[in-house]
């Protein structure tokens, strides 16, 4: 009789479990507080285009860089002069501006020469051009981010709920098995066996969570959305049947070749470290100062106008030493550039074939597996209700259900993921528009 009513039992409880996607959709809002955003993500890239601070301030760090633009197109300020003597000793008068006075206004205005304002209006440009080129590779790098933080928290949370379904039917289970073992219907042995279970699911759910909160915590802090509770909304069918050898690899190249701001960033920089050097050897061409002058009763001549120009003698000083270190930072920046653009290609190459591994995985699996393996726990069910397997295997069975369910989320979200990789290292959005 307690064999029946055991049977009975088990059966009650794999019927749960067979259709607990219903109940686990039910529960999941108690668990969600009220503040959830449902996102696709096309909204969270709008949202964080429009809200993120680090992109804010590189865009005002580019407008500042324009602003130095603006100034180095500025012409230097004339420079003016008055002197007069403090005490006339022929009228005896302090600070006499009369006629009888040594009044000596004068007006001199720098003169560059060698090109040195238009060298630095060209260097000004090429910093805001760098200023843009850190605020677009910051965008590229946290766009990333967030599109991967995206997919891993969508699949993390499908998985979470397939650890919700278990943990919530082995309390039922437990709670049971309790009552059963009071009326002498199992053994002590059982309760333990599905106790221990269930304690090692919800450490598993546990550490599952935590890594839920870790990678919600990074897109709430890149949408700026802070209290909220993400619930990505995530077109799987698309993404599976997006075939990686849709773009060739030379296309993929040819686009990191020309959109990849890293590689942007370093071109920019060997240009203006080439500048720089043609500048320094400018400044080692003297600039010249002219400028005129009144005298109205110091010289012998009344009221003489005067002219004046002076320049530095490049005797000692002719900017060697900074002409020699521009030099050497252009090859310095020449063996960056080719560094970044070898690793470029080879970033590519390995994005593209980690893409194509994991669609060679995806494609690889029976996509009927699942519900074949439905169909298989009905089947260990009748053999556990009829005593052909005992509760150890029944469990291990269990065990495997979850573990399926989980490996499968995992392989669906390292296929979103390595499309994304691709569109980071290519810095162009082929994937996952």
């Amino acid at each position: 009789m307690g064999i029946i009513r055991h049977g009975k039992f088990i059966l009650i409880f794999l019927l749960y479990l067979l259709s607990s996607s219903k109940i686990c959709v039910a529960q999941l809002p108690n668990k969600i507080s009220a503040d959830t955003l449902k996102i696709t993500l096309q909204e969270a890239e709008q949202l964080f285009l429009q809200k993120n601070l680090l992109l804010l301030a590189a865009k005002y760090n580019i407008d500042a860089q324009r602003a130095f633009t603006l100034q180095a197109k500025l012409y230097p300020n004339p420079y003016f002069t008055y002197t007069n003597a403090v005490y006339n000793s022929i009228n005896r008068k302090y600070f006499d501006v009369g006629h009888q006075s040594d009044n000596t206004p004068g007006i001199s205005q720098l003169i560059l020469l060698a090109g040195k304002r238009r060298k630095q209006v060209g260097m000004a440009e090429t910093n805001s051009l760098l200023a843009e080129d850190r605020y677009l590779d910051l965008l590229r790098t946290l766009k990333f981010t967030l599109r991967s933080d995206f997919f891993s928290t969508y699949y993390l949370q499908q998985t979470e709920n397939v650890y919700i379904k278990e943990i919530d039917a082995l309390k039922k289970i437990l709670s049971a098995f309790q009552t059963q073992l009071g009326k002498g219907n199992i053994s002590k042995t059982e309760v333990v066996r599905v106790q221990a279970q269930l304690y090692a699911l919800q450490s598993e759910y546990n550490d599952l969570r935590n890594n839920i909160y870790d990678t919600e915590s990074e897109v709430r802090t890149l949408l700026d959305s802070l209290g909220i509770y993400v619930v990505p909304v995530v077109d799987t069918a698309k993404i599976e049947s997006t075939d990686p050898l849709k773009y060739s690899l030379n296309n993929l190249l040819d686009s990191a070749s020309k959109n990849r701001t890293d590689l942007r960033l370093a071109r920019h920089t060997l240009m203006l470290s080439n500048q720089n050097l043609t500048y320094q050897k400018s400044l080692a061409v003297p600039d010249i100062t002219i400028g005129t002058m009144s005298t109205q009763a110091s010289n012998f001549i009344p009221n003489e106008l005067s002219y004046s120009f002076g320049l530095s003698v490049p005797i000692f000083n002719r900017n060697q030493g900074n002409i020699r270190s521009a030099r050497f930072q252009i090859k310095s920046y020449e063996a960056n550039l080719k560094s970044v653009q070898l690793q470029y290609e080879e970033n590519v190459y390995r994005a593209w074939e980690k893409a194509l591994t994991q669609y060679n995985l995806f494609q690889s699996l029976d996509k009927n597996f699942s519900h074949q393996f439905d169909q298989l726990a009905r089947s260990v069910l009748d053999n556990y209700s009829k005593r052909n397997i005992g509760l150890l295997d029944f469990l291990n069975f269990y065990e495997s259900y979850k573990l399926n369910t989980v490996q499968l989320n995992s392989i669906r979200s390292d296929l979103a993921n390595s499309y994304e990789n691709i569109n980071y290292m290519t810095g162009t959005d082929f994937f996952n528009k």
